[in-house]
């Protein structure tokens, strides 16, 4: 079935022929009718699935039938994310959705001035997409009444569980009217968000979008056996080889992307930084400049490994292995987006083996292995700015003296 089929407005069906979609992706397919007709929906969907159009098409249909009926001070819509990213990029997708229609959409998160929010709320809101932070905020000072909510989503449901929300989220069903659509989007299922999604939604529709393969068919996988202190060099030289394409550098802290970045810069690669520690604005500043492609290569914590979309990401490096393998699929899902390809190339040194081991587990299938022979790996030391000549060859000794401890240290086992 094609999208030109479905029963919604001309605006909308031009949108998304803006946009190049053409047909439903499964989770669209299955949710978009439900969501249309009403019933609350418990859905379990990993990341690329195309899980926020499944959502946004039929909530903008709805609100695009009764947007000439806006209340000042409503919200007809609410969608409650976790992050400020994710707020902000599902509201993106919401207005690139919704931009030949009358339906009035709005961001509202933490880390900039509240007095334009208050003034947009104070006009009345079909959609709000909203963290839990400012959220609470503006209710708690009397600027957002969610009496007059129709729908409620809860999207990376398990992400906003485990960064504590649960509270908050009763707090707001507690404050929108009785009867209401409930829409549960989540990436993952256990008894705890099994619990709470069944405490708020009434016989749900249940969808669940299981592939055989937990990341995108566009994304080739490979990995190669580098030394924590040369994951640099590679690095470098990956960025030269490919000096038009976008690359996301997965590192483990926010101290490891500064010393990443630093390590960057002394050989004259321009690089963007992005985690935790950074302030809200100089992270919207980051984004966006990494999102125009002015800088190629962004260097990041796993604040950016959930739910976020990266136009145009060619490579996704895991420069560090992720601890929790499930994080390895929400890191490599940022590349190989809708019909684009996508690389993952991770550096595991040998400490990480045990990693990659259980990351191939939680895959069911084994990473393709790069064999990187002495020339080449003497190659890509000597390719480096960073290092003078007479240093390559003691780098080159160190790395091959590793290399035989490694295997002697096999053979004894």
């Amino acid at each position: 079935m094609k999208f030109e089929q479905y029963r919604i407005a001309e605006e909308i069906k031009r949108s998304l022929e803006d946009l190049g979609f053409k047909r439903p992706t499964d989770i669209q397919y299955k949710a978009i009718p439900s969501i249309l007709k009403g019933d609350d929906v418990l859905a379990i969907a990993q990341t690329g699935t195309g899980k926020t159009a499944a959502f946004a098409i039929p909530i903008l249909q709805l609100m695009h039938q009764q947007s000439h009926s806006r209340s000042k001070g409503a919200v007809k819509c609410l969608v409650m994310v976790p992050t400020r990213e994710l707020a902000i990029q599902i509201s993106d997708v919401f207005k690139q959705l919704g931009k030949h229609t009358r339906v009035d959409i709005m961001g509202l998160f933490g880390g900039v001035e509240q007095d334009k929010q208050i003034k947009k709320l104070e006009e009345g809101v079909d959609v709000l997409i909203a963290t839990p932070g400012r959220m609470f905020d503006l209710i708690s000072q009397g600027h957002l009444d969610l009496s007059h909510v129709q729908t409620l989503i809860l999207d990376e449901a398990d992400h906003m569980l485990d960064l504590g929300f649960i509270r908050d989220i009763r707090d707001v069903i507690k404050r929108l009217p009785r009867r209401h659509q409930t829409l549960f989007f989540s990436a993952t299922i256990d008894e705890e968000i099994k619990d709470l999604a069944y405490s708020i939604v009434r016989n749900p529709i249940r969808i669940q979008i299981s592939p055989e393969d937990p990341v995108s068919r566009n994304v080739s996988h490979s990995v190669a056996y580098v030394e924590m202190d040369d994951k640099r060099f590679f690095l470098e030289r990956l960025v030269r080889e490919f000096p038009e394409n976008k690359i996301l550098v997965f590192v483990r802290t926010k101290v490891r992307a500064e010393r990443v970045a630093a390590a960057m810069e002394r050989v004259n690669i321009k690089t963007l930084i992005m985690h935790g520690g950074k302030e809200q604005q100089d992270r919207l500043a980051v984004m966006e400049e990494f999102r125009k492609g002015e800088v190629k290569v962004l260097i990041t914590t796993d604040v950016n490994a959930r739910g976020i979309d990266i136009p145009n990401v060619e490579y996704v490096v895991n420069y560090d292995l992720p601890d929790d393998p499930e994080n390895y699929v929400h890191r490599v899902g940022r590349t190989g987006r809708g019909v684009q390809k996508g690389q993952a190339v991770t550096f595991c040194s040998k400490e990480e083996k045990p990693i990659l081991d259980d990351i191939q587990k939680y895959l069911g299938k084994e990473i393709t292995l790069m064999k990187i022979n002495k020339d080449d790996y003497r190659e890509t030391i000597s390719f480096s700015e960073e290092v003078p000549n007479e240093n390559v060859q003691l780098l080159i000794a160190q790395h091959e003296a590793a290399m035989k401890a490694a295997k002697r240290k096999k053979k004894k086992k």
